[in-house]
């Protein structure tokens, strides 16, 4: 089915020029879960920090923590502004710097006891995330969007 025959999307026309882009269809899908995510670590008693941080929070490595750099590079933001934000973090108590035992002029951003309470909250939300997809979508249709989206992680996350 072209463009010219196919229905419009529910709740209108598409937009000017056609379709949303894929890239775009994907970001929505994850702004989506982000939202769900600091509600329920908000919910959970963890208001005390912004999502910014929750971003910077989620690179963090489960055992032995981060370089700050890496944590900058993969929450796409300055190493100054990853500085500041870890800085708040660890006088909010989620994590700790802790010398890097493979280089001694660096350090590692790792999470306190506090710190990893909010994994298990911001895992359960995930969990919820995707049951309410796949029950969207059904079982079949998930398994494919899942294939798809690895797939892609390959090229655009080598």
């Amino acid at each position: 089915m072209d463009r010219a025959t196919a229905p419009p999307p529910p709740g209108g026309q598409p937009p000017p020029g056609g379709p949303a882009p894929t890239s775009l269809l994907m970001w929505l899908g994850y702004r989506a879960a982000e939202d769900r995510i600091v509600a329920a670590l908000e919910g959970a008693g963890f208001g005390d920090i912004t999502r910014a941080q929750v971003r910077l929070l989620a690179g963090i490595d489960d055992d032995e923590g981060t370089r700050l750099v890496v944590l900058a590079e993969r929450a796409r933001i300055a190493k100054q502004t990853a500085t500041a934000l870890v800085d708040r973090l660890a006088a909010a108590g989620y994590v700790r710097r802790a010398q890097d035992p493979d280089d001694g002029r660096a350090r590692l951003v790792q999470l306190t006891s506090r710190g990893r309470e909010i994994v298990p909250v911001a895992r359960a939300e995930e969990q919820r995330i995707e049951a309410e997809w796949q029950d969207r979508l059904g079982v079949a249709r998930m398994r494919h969007l899942r294939a798809a989206l690895e797939e892609l992680r390959g090229l655009v996350d080598p």
